[in-house]
């Protein structure tokens, strides 16, 4: 799996970080692919063989890379916010300084992008009863 160039251009208009002095391409690109979706053809990223104990995962080489790009943008701006939490508000020679604000637009940017991420479904699968057969005991 492996997010295109395209792909991290866009988070990056996404977050305001045109530049690579935060984040390099590396960690945008990790940003990205923690958000794998089904594919237009409708195919999982991923195989789950039950056959196995644990079962094992596996990429499927047949999905075309699709990602979540309001998630990841969610999570840095986050991490944004997280980085000047500490900011707080203060008044000195008749000014009066609300440092705050920064954050809660950062925090407003993070709720926005969460709000437009894609739907996630979840597949149930059945785990067959297993049927224990109790010892009578007959004395």
């Amino acid at each position: 799996m492996s997010a295109t160039a395209a792909m991290a251009e866009r988070l990056r208009r996404m977050v305001d970080e045109p530049t690579e002095d935060t984040w390099d391409d590396d960690d945008i690109d990790e940003y990205i692919e923690r958000y794998p979706l089904i594919d237009v053809l409708g195919t999982d990223p991923q195989d789950i063989d039950f056959s196995t104990t644990p079962p094992t995962i596996s990429e499927r080489d047949e999905w075309i890379p699709t990602y979540d790009l309001n998630a990841a943008a969610a999570d840095i701006w986050e991490e944004k916010a997280g980085a000047i939490a500490e900011n707080y508000d203060f008044a000195a020679d008749g000014g009066r300084y609300s440092r705050s604000q920064k954050y809660e637009q950062y925090m407003s940017k993070s709720r926005f992008h969460l709000s437009r991420r894609s739907a996630k479904a979840s597949k149930i699968f059945v785990k067959p009863r297993l049927i224990v057969e109790e010892e009578s005991n007959s004395d």
